[in-house]
C-alpha cells in the first residue's frame, strides 16, 4: 500500500474515532449497544471483514478507577503473527499466577504480602511467578517492592478472564 493510501486510511479512521466520541451509545440503548456502535464504525471505515472491540470501566477494591477501550480490524488480526502472544497467554496459564494477579488487584502488592496466602508456594516460587508476569507485561514494579498491574492491562486482564466464562 502506498503512502498516500495509508495516510488517507488513517485520516478516515481518525474522523471515525472523532465521530464516535460525539455519538457514543449510552448503556441503556439495548443489549447490543456496543455491537451496534462497532458495526457503525466498521461501516464508516469500510472494513468489510469486520472487527472486534473490547472496553471496560473498572473500579478496583483498592479504589483505583480505570477506563479503557481497544478495537482492532479483523484483517489485521488474522494477518498478524500470533506467536508473540504465546508468552502473554502462557503467563496467564498458571492458577497461582492468576491468583497473584487477583490479589495484587485487591491491594496485596509485595512478595511478603503474597507469601502470607495459602497455596501460592514458597517465596522463591512467588518471585518466579512475579517475574513471569512482569516479563509478559501483566505486572510492573511500582516501587518499594510493590507490584502493580499496569493501568493499560487491568481491563484487558478482566476481558481475558471474562472470555473463559460460559
Amino acid at each position: 500500500m502506498d503512502l498516500e493510501q495509508r495516510v488517507a486510511d488513517l485520516e478516515r479512521r481518525l474522523a471515525a474515532l472523532e465521530e464516535e466520541r460525539r455519538t457514543a451509545p449510552a448503556l441503556d440503548d439495548g443489549d447490543f449497544w456496543a455491537l451496534s456502535g462497532l458495526k457503525e464504525q466498521l461501516a464508516r471505515l469500510a472494513a468489510a471483514d469486520g472487527g472486534v472491540l473490547f472496553t471496560g470501566a473498572v473500579t478496583l477494591p483498592t479504589g483505583e478507577h480505570y477506563e479503557w477501550q481497544h478495537g482492532a480490524l479483523t484483517e489485521g488480526l488474522l494477518a498478524d503473527d500470533w506467536t508473540p502472544a504465546a508468552e502473554s497467554f502462557a503467563a496467564l496459564g498458571h492458577p497461582v499466577r492468576l491468583r497473584l494477579l487477583r490479589e495484587i488487584l485487591a491491594g496485596r502488592g509485595t512478595a511478603a504480602e503474597l507469601a502470607e496466602l495459602d497455596g501460592v508456594g514458597t517465596t522463591g516460587q512467588i518471585y518466579h511467578h512475579l517475574r513471569q508476569l512482569t516479563g509478559a507485561g501483566w505486572l510492573h514494579a511500582a516501587g518499594r517492592g510493590r507490584h502493580q498491574v499496569p493501568p493499560g492491562r487491568v481491563v484487558p486482564l478482566l476481558v481475558a478472564l471474562a472470555t473463559t466464562r460460559p
